[in-house]
């Protein structure tokens, strides 16, 4: 073979590895790289706002909900309106460690109100998010972020706790799992907010993120579209999870960083809250010992 020759072969062998290199740099969130070196690891996440033990008929049933958390079979559970010793709605009971003990997980609990006792209980009264977990729990933090608190007649905006971060170990691999809890409000510029505060965290860890909560909005929201980029929507034609009986809304999401890729996503049908859980099958890049 002549020089020329050669020349020409090691500029295309170059070409096409500068190629695929850039097309694995490119690769999109939700979107698990085919040339990863080891198989992904498959991981089934949900998230349910559990409405604090109540089905859509009001009534107080922890093992109602804890059927319904049950028949998910999920790996990792995020978990909205929980309520620990809050009040005689929930029979003052702690949600967050009855779940765990019931269903056999671990469990973070991030209230978002820590409140004194009252005189009918001993007990701090807390109200938040929470993560369950079949999988090892390395760390868990809850984080503040913009809220607009319900216990306050005349509110402002200011950080507050209650956006839960879990990272969990999955066959070797450490996943970032957080669960959320956005405002409820018409105007959605506390939830912008959220989305920005909750980005910054995002961003300060490395690997493999999921996402999950109850964002009382549509994932098509003005005010929610800086998640995507960063976050890809696991099920951008999902069913409606709002209310749990005849649903409208869709506000219920599982959403994935870059190095996931999403199987499947379903709606579970229960009366067990006054929202439907949401189940994602996912692959996730091995990333991490």
């Amino acid at each position: 073979m002549n020089r020329s020759i050669r020349r020409s072969t090691r500029r295309a062998l170059i070409a096409a590895l500068l190629g695929a290199a850039a097309t694995l740099g490119a690769a999109s969130p939700g979107t698990a790289s085919a040339g990863s070196a080891a198989p992904a690891v498959p991981l089934r996440v949900a998230t349910y706002n559990i409405h604090a033990g109540a089905g859509q008929d009001d009534v107080f049933d922890l093992d109602r909900t804890t059927e319904a958390i049950r028949d998910l079979h999920a790996d990792v559970i995020g978990l909205q309106e929980v309520d620990v010793h809050w009040g005689a709605r929930s029979n003052f009971v702690d949600e967050a460690g009855q779940l765990a003990q019931r269903l056999h997980m671990r469990v973070f609990f991030a209230p978002i109100y820590d409140l004194p006792p009252t005189t009918e209980n001993t007990e701090q009264r807390q109200f938040g998010v929470a993560v369950l977990s079949r999988l090892p729990v390395v760390s868990a933090e809850n984080h503040e972020i913009t809220r607009l608190s319900t216990q306050d007649p005349h509110p402002a905006p200011a950080p507050a706790p209650g956006f839960a971060e879990v990272t969990v170990r999955a066959r070797g691999t450490l996943v970032h799992i957080y669960s959320t809890h956005l405002d409820y409000r018409t105007d959605p510029a506390i939830r912008r907010a959220q989305v920005d505060d909750m980005l910054g965290i995002l961003a300060a860890d490395s690997g493999p993120k999921i996402l999950v909560g109850d964002f009382n909005a549509d994932a098509t929201a003005p005010e929610l579209a800086r998640l995507w980029g960063p976050l890809a929507d696991a099920a951008p034609n999902g069913g409606k999870t709002y209310p749990a009986v005849d649903p409208v809304s869709r506000i219920d999401l599982v959403t994935v960083s870059s190095g996931i890729s999403v199987t499947g996503v379903r709606e579970a049908v229960t009366t067990a809250s006054d929202h439907r859980p949401v189940v994602a099958d996912l692959l996730v890049r091995r990333h991490g010992r």
